[in-house]
């Protein structure tokens, strides 16, 4: 029954353990039925490659045309220092999804491996204890669209998904096809609206994970949005002061070679405008939402809460794109929220995680945050009542080492311990430069410091700390299997 109900095979042992997932859930639902309405509806949206200033309100680019991202940055709650500890769109998603380092959940690469179904999703704990779940977009873990646990309203497109004419898989085997010519954003937040004005039972809750293609490439705008921002030349990010002769090997030859190759940059940076204009029907969403929230007089007991799923390279340190690697661009996303419940606005400096989103939901529904989650609420941060954490854990695993087919293999294994002054960057694997950067001093990480004698005891004590947070953990390196990961078939057995 419930392996029908998931459309997925599960162990037998997983079955029984969702079982008793629902049947606590259930029961502590009933416990609460006559203060439902207290309880607060979620909506949690998502994007794909968005940097963290990639909102105009932030400032770097203000220019940009995000009227309502800019009103939740200026009247809600604005997470100023927001990261994720796996800048790769597949592993930061399931930590979102589970409160865990990807090293735990085992996502490590992209569009391979479902996180470890053992660990209860915020999505399945809601839905245990009474909220209607619904999921519709891209799901970027496994690369099938087949639904998972914890969603009763599933809408899920293929793969990375097309911009125009996709079509998505529904429970039961049903199929949705989008109009023809109709751009996939625009869809996206039709049916976002359209789940928010569904008929439920009286008080019950619900939450909503609307899960955007954009602004991932092929960046591919709105027609109505191609002609924006065509009188502004967005500079590249590269400063000429960057230190590059003391990073690490793989990290000065892609410089050395963008730069002795500038065409191949002048290819790539172009393109940033358009994937900038993918972000303007994102926001058309965000708008959308909250009108249909505020029609259904249930704004102001709905949390909204839109986040990037990793960060973004414009050419910095010697012309770097993509992410993957611990530098700032990469690894900052944005986190915004419009939250009634707490005082608006606010403005918090504390570092914030993707994997603090599990915990933070959990606790405002009133659930127990579950053992397994290493992420933390970052609710008492919203009231003043605590300092938040020190420091936290990077973590990126070579692709190519993990996966069949290979993909990305310049980009080495590598940890990081980040505070709020100081990063520290150690390759496992390889024979690549340590980094140590001071943030407080420079925090473009234009100066490696690993090597210089002076910071011996500092580069020592943030090993300590690095080595403190994977033993805290119970950090197991993930296995290496000769020619790539587990395959599709081994996992799904089709």
């Amino acid at each position: 029954m419930f392996s029908k109900f998931f459309n997925i095979r599960l162990k037998p042992q997983l079955i029984l353990r969702f079982i008793s997932i629902l049947l606590l859930g259930s029961a502590w639902g009933q416990a609460i039925d006559k203060n439902e309405t207290e309880r607060p509806n979620i909506v949690f949206i998502i994007t794909d490659d968005q940097r963290y200033d990639e909102i105009a309100a932030v400032g770097r680019f203000p220019w940009m045309e995000t009227p309502n991202l800019d009103k939740i940055v200026n009247e809600g709650v604005h997470f100023e220092n927001a990261f994720v500890t796996t800048s790769l769109c597949g592993p930061s998603r399931a930590s979102f999804l589970t409160g865990t380092y990807a090293s735990r959940h085992g996502v490590i690469v992209n569009e391979h491996v479902d996180y470890d179904f053992e660990l209860p999703t915020f999505p399945l704990l809601l839905q245990a204890s009474g909220y209607r779940t619904g999921f519709i977009g891209k799901w970027h873990q496994a690369m099938h669209n087949r639904p998972r646990p914890g969603f009763d309203h599933w809408m899920c497109f293929w793969g990375q998904g097309k911009y125009f004419n996709d079509s998505f898989r529904m429970h039961e085997d049903q199929v949705h096809k989008m109009e023809k010519g109709k751009y996939l954003t625009d869809e996206l937040n039709d049916l976002a609206v359209a789940f928010i004005n569904e008929e439920r039972p009286q008080g019950q809750p619900f939450m909503l994970y609307l899960s955007h293609k954009a602004p991932h490439q092929p960046f591919t705008p709105a027609p109505r949005h191609r002609e924006l921002y065509r009188d502004f030349k967005i500079p590249s990010q590269d400063n000429p002061e960057d230190d590059l002769s003391t990073k690490p090997k793989y990290v000065r030859e892609s410089a050395e070679k963008n730069r002795a190759n500038p065409t191949g940059l002048a290819r790539l940076h172009p393109l940033i405008p358009n994937k900038m204009r993918t972000l303007t029907a994102v926001d058309d969403g965000v708008g959308m939402i909250f009108e249909a929230l505020k029609d259904k007089g249930i704004l102001n007991n709905t949390i909204v809460i839109f986040v990037g799923d990793n960060g973004y390279f414009m050419s910095e340190h010697g012309g770097l794109h993509d992410k993957r690697k611990a530098y700032e661009a990469s690894i900052r996303i944005p986190i915004v929220m419009w939250n009634p419940l707490v005082k608006q606005p606010q403005k918090i400096q504390n570092m914030v995680l993707n994997l603090d989103l599990a915990p933070s939901l959990l606790e405002l529904a009133g659930l127990t945050v579950p053992e397994h989650m290493h992420g933390q609420s970052w609710n008492p941060l919203l009231k003043k009542d605590a300092n938040g954490r020190k420091g936290f854990l990077y973590e990126y695993y070579k692709e190519s080492d993990y996966r069949p087919r290979g993909g990305f293999p310049n980009t080495p294994t590598l940890h990081a311990y980040r505070t709020q002054d100081w990063k520290f960057v150690r390759y496992p694997d390889g024979d690549y430069k340590s980094e140590l950067y001071h943030l407080a001093e420079d925090p473009d990480e234009l100066y490696n410091l690993a090597q210089k004698t002076q910071y011996t005891d500092q580069v020592a004590a943030m090993a300590a700390k690095l080595d403190a947070q994977l033993k805290a953990i119970d950090y197991t390196p993930p296995v290496k299997i000769p020619g790539g990961g587990i395959t599709h078939n081994q996992l799904y057995g089709n």
